[in-house]
This record gives C-alpha cells, structure tokens and sequence, in this order.
C-alpha cells in the first residue's frame, strides 16, 4: 500500500475530508429542524427521501467493506496496483453511516407529522424493489468465486445512480409549486460545500500520488461529488432566482398546488 509523500499534503487531505464529513453530516439537521419547527413535511418530497435512503445505504456498504476488511483491500490492490492508496477515508465512512442514520429519522417524520395529500410514488418504489434485487442477483453472482470488489463497486454504481435520480422528484416538486418552501435551503448549502471539499479531497491525493487511479479507481466518490453540485446549484437557483419566499403570495400549506403529487394519482401508492 502507498504511503503520502507529503506530510503537508496529507495533513491538507485530512482536514478537507473532515470538512466534507462535517458538512455533509450537518447538512441533514436543517431539514430536521425545518421538519420539527413545523410539524409538518408539506415541501419536502417523499421520494426524494425514499430514494435518498438505498443511495446512503449502497454507499455505506461500499465505504464500510473496502475500508475494513484486508480481503477487499487485497483484491483492490491486485486490479489497480499495490503502490496505490485506497480511495475510501475514515470521514467517508462515518459520513455514510450518519447519512442512513439521519435519512431514517427523517423517513420517520414523514410518519408522525402532517404531510398532505402526498405519498411515495409506485415509480419511486418500484426503483428501490429493483435496485435491491439487482443487488440480490449480484451478491450470488460473486458468492462462489469471492468476487467481492466487484460486488461492492455494484454498491457504488448503485449509489452513483441513485445520486442522478433522487434529487429529480424535489426539483420537479420545487418547479411545480413554484416554492421551495419546506424544503431547507441549509441543507443543500452545506451539501454544496461536502461537495466541493470531497472533490478536493481526491485532488490532494492525486497530486500527491501523482496518479490520478483513485478518480476512476472511486468512481462513484467522483461522481457523487459531481452529480450533487450540480444539483445543488439547481437547487440554489430556484430558491434564489426563480421562486424566492417573499414572492410567495401564499402558504404552500394551503395552496392547491403545494401537494400535487408527482406523478398521476394512478400511479400513486395507496
């Protein structure tokens, strides 16, 4: 396993870690709080939240099982070369394990508080059944020849897609009440921020490597990075541009619009 060459570079690597971690940890909090302050989740989408969980979940066993076990790690050096590092930090994986944590807590709101006409979708169901049988289908695929690395980078495509697809049901919500009231801009701020510091992250690493393996070695750590800023920006430019709160002429609460379901009633879970 490759050691840093550069102490500097390896301190500089882990406090932008850190500050990824805490800004991606923290970022699940406004939200919450929104949530608790209102008792209500009218404005926050309930697909986003159930698609948001099997990503954190994917991304939790990819980071846990290359982190921690030595026969992954060995599989991982024999693909892409023992003088590399591997492409998973001690803040990524307690990222990932507060990230399911606090994603169920925010499931469980969704339970207890006054949330409107909405329900999950049978489309965003559906998606969550698929991809856990995929996954199924996967883990006997690599069961006899103990293909473990490549069942976890499955986990991380998992999480990579899920990434692409979770953030589209509140961007269509936001677009379609014309607010992105109940929906906490804190949260995607410091999401943006996780963002951009992870990227970072992989950069240090690189340079200091210099190999640039660990961005297509971590794929998904890339991507996520990317595909979330992105998104994020989408998300800033609607709650500062085009529906900002002092031109809602009234509450989403009571507006006929706020809990139009995402997709048709007939596809709708009862």
């Amino acid at each position: 396993m490759a050691s840093w060459n550069s102490i500097p570079l390896e301190i500089s690597y882990e406090i932008v870690g850190w500050i990824a971690f805490a800004s991606w940890s923290i970022s699940f909090y406004p939200q919450l709080i929104l949530n608790f302050r209102r008792r209500s989740v009218v404005g926050l989408n309930f697909d986003f939240v159930m698609l948001n969980l099997t990503k954190h979940s994917s991304y939790m066993i990819y980071n846990v099982c290359l982190y921690f076990s030595p026969v992954i790690q060995k599989q991982y050096f024999d693909t892409y070369g023992d003088k590399e590092m591997i492409p998973v930090a001690a803040n990524d994986v307690a990222f990932s394990i507060n990230a399911v944590v606090m994603t169920a807590v925010t499931l469980f709101q969704i339970f207890i508080y006054e949330r409107g006409p909405q329900k999950v979708s049978r489309l965003a169901i559906g998606i969550v059944v698929v991809v856990w049988g995929f996954a199924a289908i996967c883990f006997f695929i690599a069961l006899p020849t103990h293909s473990w690395l490549w069942l976890i980078s499955i986990f991380n495509s998992i999480q990579v897609f899920m990434t692409c697809v979770k953030y589209i049901p509140q961007a269509k919500m936001n677009f379609t009440r014309k607010s992105t009231v109940g929906w906490s801009i804190g949260n995607i701020l410091l999401d943006f921020t996780g963002g951009l510091a992870n990227y970072l992250q992989m950069v240090i690493q690189s340079i200091d490597q210099n190999s640039w393996k660990n961005f297509y070695g971590n794929m998904g750590k890339t991507l996520l990075s990317l595909i979330s800023i992105f998104f994020d920006i989408l998300f800033m430019c609607q709650h500062y541009v085009l529906y900002p709160e002092k031109k809602v002429s009234k509450s989403p609460e009571t507006s006929e619009e706020s809990n139009e379901p995402l997709i048709d009633s007939s596809h709708e879970h009862v």
